[in-house]
């Protein structure tokens, strides 16, 4: 467990150990939410979704811990990756204090890579108002090493099969999902490695769909409560543990020597800045796009689709003029060649921002689409791979200057896509055969030229020459020697299912 937080990893403890302004001090547009919050119904004009995009890592944090900090009836948390550094240990810590209020909460984390110690997640869900669901536990939780074994051997699909979904939602009123998992490195809080990524807030009728989804998920018996899974260690926690695993949340987040001077004053302008949020807000209809736990009715083969594929793939057909892309990593499903194909044939421009070597973080990956690359070139696929050092930082991190000494490497994790410079989708879905057939996926989807247009210029920017490489000019000589040998070693095995 990482413990020892950095000044420039404090603003998450602020936000949520700190007293935030009242609705009475707030704003108007934060007000207007806080109403909207209390009403427990987020209906705008003509019943229409309010969204708003969420570019920046701090900005998708600070929407987090303010909307922990005013709900007051649930909090309903799914994600893939629940990490315990600075950012995972402080938010357990905000749930644990929203749960004192009477707030009921629900957290639903994949198995695969959640990373808590078993009296943590046991002494969480003693508390009365807290309820932890681990989906498809046969890896971690619970999970010995030769069960793990027995599993990769004889259930292979299963094992594969996670869960990519991840939502916040409050109150039943304000949800946010996107491509964040809940660890620094997800909102530039890494001092090593940072993503590129996309977030979007939404409140409105959109919000029930995407409770439904969550429902779904918890009521399934893919979901196993957390107790059952640890009953050994479970019988060895008793109140005074518990109490122990409260008091160190609390005093972690409370501890006035993590405060730095201008995350003091981030926390001072924290009603104005959410204030600029939401009044920027787009109303529109949004559609929520959500797999069904277990993905298909596959039991066997590593194939079969999903809903959301089948929603994306039929998007890219009705394309008219262009389509552009981000995806941190690019293997074509079955059928995906044949799909881009006809695009580009039908005179359809294609773009897509992608991870180069330099910047991955998953290496299997890239060997899938080092394998494919010079294909989807060929096929007059725009493929820009993105820098390990970009200009555009400056520009998502506020703070950046202060990390010049000791500057992060960057990578886009953002997954989205335009269609026409009109539709947008904003989720959890990669453009590989791991999204396509496997893992459960989530976004939203919408029919807007003004959102459509704020994204597609993001992700143009991260497409300029001082961002990205063209693809076709072979940036992976950019990369390190041990970087290029491992790539080329993986890229001997049949690995393509799996990504």
């Amino acid at each position: 467990m990482r413990m020892a937080p950095s000044c420039l990893c404090c603003l998450l403890l602020l936000l949520m150990a700190a007293p935030l302004k009242g609705a009475d001090e707030a704003p108007r547009s934060t007000a207007a939410l806080l109403a909207l919050m209390s009403r427990g119904t987020g209906g705008g004009p003509h019943g229409k979704s309010g969204v708003y995009v969420l570019e920046k890592g701090e900005e998708s944090l600070l929407a987090r811990a303010w909307l922990a900090d005013q709900a007051r009836s649930s909090i309903d948390i799914q994600y893939f990756i629940w990490s315990t550094d600075n950012i995972g240990i402080l938010a357990s810590e905000a749930l644990l204090r929203a749960a004192d209020r009477g707030v009921k909460v629900r957290v639903l984390v994949d198995d695969l890579l959640i990373d808590a110690p078993p009296a943590a997640l046991l002494a969480l869900v003693q508390h009365p108002n807290i309820d932890i669901r681990i989906y498809n536990p046969k890896v971690t939780v619970g999970t010995s090493r030769l069960k793990r074994i027995l599993n990769a051997l004889t259930a292979l699909r299963a094992v594969n099969q996670r869960m990519h979904d991840k939502t916040a939602l409050f109150d039943g009123t304000v949800g946010i999902t996107g491509g964040r998992n809940m660890a620094d490195e997800y909102f530039d809080y890494d001092h090593r490695y940072n993503f590129r990524d996309r977030d979007v807030l939404v409140v409105g009728p959109v919000v029930a769909d995407m409770e439904e989804s969550f429902d779904r998920f918890w009521a399934s018996p893919l979901a196993v409560p957390v107790e059952k899974l640890l009953t050994r260690e479970l019988r060895d926690m008793d109140p005074e543990r518990t109490r122990a695993v409260y008091d160190h949340l609390r005093r972690y987040a409370g501890d006035p020597e993590n405060f730095a001077p201008e995350v003091r004053e981030a926390l001072g302008d924290l009603p104005r800045n959410l204030d600029r949020m939401l009044s920027g807000m787009v109303w529109e209809e949004v559609r929520f796009l959500s797999d069904l736990p277990g993905k298909n009715e596959q039991r066997r083969g590593l194939s079969c689709g999903g809903r959301t594929t089948t929603e994306l793939a039929d998007l890219l057909r009705r394309a008219k003029q262009r389509v552009t892309i981000q995806s941190p990593y690019l293997i074509m499903p079955e059928g995906g060649f044949e799909l881009f194909d006809s695009l580009v044939q039908r005179g359809v421009e294609v773009r897509i921002s992608t991870n180069s070597l330099s910047s991955t973080d998953n290496l299997m990956a890239f060997s899938g689409y080092r394998k494919q690359r010079r294909r989807l070139i060929n096929s007059g696929i725009r493929i820009y791979e993105f820098k390990p050092d970009p200009a555009i930082k400056r520009a998502l991190i506020e703070r950046y200057p202060q990390l010049e000494d000791k500057a992060p490497v960057f990578a886009v994790h953002a997954k989205t896509l335009v269609v026409d410079g009109e539709t947008l989708f904003i989720g959890t879905f990669n453009l590989d055969p791991r999204s396509a057939n496997l893992n459960t996926e989530v976004g939203i989807l919408v029919e807007n030229r003004q959102l459509a247009a704020q994204v597609e210029n993001s992700i143009e920017q991260d497409m300029d020459p001082e961002n990205s490489w063209n693809a076709a000019a072979g940036p992976d000589r950019f990369a390190s020697l041990a970087k290029r040998i491992k790539v080329f070693l993986l890229q001997l095995l049949p690995l393509e299912p799996l990504l």
